[in-house]
């Protein structure tokens, strides 16, 4: 950020001016004060934008300047030497002002320019020694921080620092301005002690309503209102009122932005309950890497979400970042390995899935990385013989995985190894009886065979599991139109398939068969021509062979 430097300015000394001055002055106390309390952020803000109201309608005000300062450096908004500059200029302004030389010390001791800090700390000391209590303790400190920094210290030093801070101990008592804080700071904190320990109360006794009327109270009547905000947000979603968490949490982060428990809350909370929110909680993630705590997992969880909207370049760069912090986490390379197959990077991707099935944290959950990792050998690398090892092998770590069984029936399908097909679809039979899957696939491939009734009996058994299934009514439609030549039945199930596709291209071609073949030319025709125009925009079959059978219809 570029640094921002007030000086002094001219302007008119008129006193409507001055007037506007002093009240921006003013509102600048009370919200620094507010924010010394509370330190939340949006006092900081609303601290700074009156200072510089302040020295716009009046730049002679010296305390604007180092006040301002210190603000600003805390914001990162100017370095040490632009800050000891605006202390210098409130000096300027006014030599005796005691805080501009306690000020400008304070930054020269950050810069580690003791020499000076201390000329300006006794500066401070010596135009009101009695009330001289913090410049005293801030001196100590300052000496005791030069001595630990040198690599040897004189007598001298060791005397100056006792003798401040035993001085400074005693005159802190007259020091009206680091009494009165100290007052508010007790008040503040026993209030907020009675609002929480009442709270309590009345949680542990599930007087929910109570306890939330109570700690909202405590936000208009305490300065740590974001503490109450998020009593407020835990009760909520206790009572599952997410809506009402989400925004108590948001009100925290305004306060204070780096809350790291509220960030990690209201993440997960918008990845849980608001999953199309992506950016907000993207948002908070990229703030908690500030913290530098958990950093692998908090890339692991970006990188879901940025594969949630899509962003395949920006989730492969966070599960990346993932498996560099921990290269030996299972799971980070699993979904790396998922993301570069999502961009079509299978060399990568089979390299990451191989690891974390290396890694087998579990062996139900390395068997489903194995189903991934075959179907890329499969589908992607033509290698049957890869895909087969990794099913048999993912089927060895979890024997009950149904999928592992379909998918291995698949590729031997695929590979025309109709008995090892019909093996592995009966093995997910066996596992699960219950599921439509296997019926209907073992079914294809027993027609395949030649086994009219076993396939009729598969068939039939999947569209009782699943009658809404239009895939298994076409097919068992074919069987018997094809199979048992019993167009009046098959017909039933085509049409039982158009009902729950009305876009199902082949079953159209199938009705228009089955019409056909009863002598119904004008169905057959209807049928026949509604899979051409569906045709066109499925390309399912071939059109020729469709306007060829429309055509015999009509032939003499």
């Amino acid at each position: 950020m570029s640094e921002q430097v007030l000086m002094p300015m001219i302007g008119t000394d008129s006193k409507e001016n001055k007037q506007r001055a002093q009240c921006s002055l003013e509102k600048a106390r009370l919200a620094h004060e507010k924010y010394l309390l509370g330190q939340r952020n949006s006092d900081l803000q609303e601290a700074m934008e009156h200072y510089v109201d302040a020295v716009k309608y009046d730049p002679t005000i010296p305390e604007t300047y180092y006040r301002l300062a210190t603000l600003m450096w805390e914001q990162g908004q100017i370095s040490v030497g632009s800050a000891i500059e605006q202390c210098k200029t409130a000096i300027s302004l006014s030599p005796n002002n005691k805080d501009a030389h306690l000020y400008t010390g304070y930054f020269m001791q950050l810069a580690q320019d003791y020499e000076s800090a201390e000329e300006e700390f006794k500066s401070a000391i010596s135009m009101n020694p009695l009330t001289s209590g913090r410049p005293r303790m801030i001196l100590s400190q300052s000496i005791l921080q030069k001595i630990n920094n040198q690599q040897s210290a004189c007598y001298k030093d060791y005397v100056g620092f006792l003798y401040y801070f035993l001085t400074g101990s005693v005159m802190l008592a007259w020091d009206r301005a680091t009494m009165k804080m100290l007052y508010k700071n007790m008040t503040n904190d026993v209030s907020i002690f009675s609002y929480n320990t009442v709270g309590k109360f009345l949680e542990k006794f599930k007087m929910y309503n109570s306890a939330e009327k109570l700690y909202k109270s405590a936000v208009d009547n305490t300065v740590h209102s974001e503490y109450f905000y998020n009593k407020i947000g835990d009760l909520a979603l206790r009572n599952k009122d997410i809506e009402t968490t989400v925004n108590c949490y948001r009100k925290v982060l305004e306060a204070n932005p780096l809350n790291r428990d509220i960030l990690v809350k209201l993440a997960t909370i918008l990845q849980t309950y608001y999953p199309e929110n992506t950016e907000e909680a993207i948002d908070c993630y990229e703030r908690l890497l500030e913290f530098d705590i958990d950093t692998a997992q908090i890339y692991y969880e970006l990188g879901h979400l940025y594969m949630s909207k899509e962003d395949k370049m920006n989730s492969v760069s966070a599960f990346k970042l993932a498996v560099n912090y921990d290269p030996e986490n299972p799971f980070y390379n699993n979904s790396l390995g998922y993301a570069y197959a999502k961009m079509e990077l299978y060399d990568d991707a089979i390299e990451h899935y191989q690891k974390a099935i290396s890694l087998n944290p579990d062996a139900e959950w390395t068997s489903i990385v194995c189903q991934a990792l075959g179907s890329i050998f499969a589908e992607q690398k033509g290698n049957v013989e890869a895909a087969v090892s990794t099913y048999q092998a993912g089927i060895i770590l979890d024997p009950k995985n149904y999928d592992l069984y379909i998918a291995l029936g698949d590729i031997y399908m695929a590979d025309y190894d109709l008995d090892k097909a019909i093996r592995s679809y009966c093995d997910a039979i066996t596992l699960n009886p219950e599921e439509f899957r296997a019926y209907s696939k073992v079914g294809i491939a027993l027609w395949e065979k030649d086994y009219l009734e076993e396939a009729l009996v598969a068939y039939h058994k999947a569209v009782e599991l699943k009658p809404e299934n239009e895939y298994a009514q076409n097919n068992l439609g074919i069987l018997y139109l094809d199979g048992l030549m019993n167009a009046e039945e098959a017909l039933e199930y085509f049409e039982e398939a158009i009902a729950l596709n009305p876009n199902y291209t082949l079953a159209y071609f199938n009705a228009g068969r089955a019409s056909q073949e009863m002598g119904f030319t004008n169905d057959a025709a209807h049928y026949y021509q509604t899979a051409i125009d569906l045709n066109r925009l499925t390309e399912e079959l071939d059109e020729g062979e469709i306007q060829s059978r429309l055509h015999s219809l009509f032939e003499i």
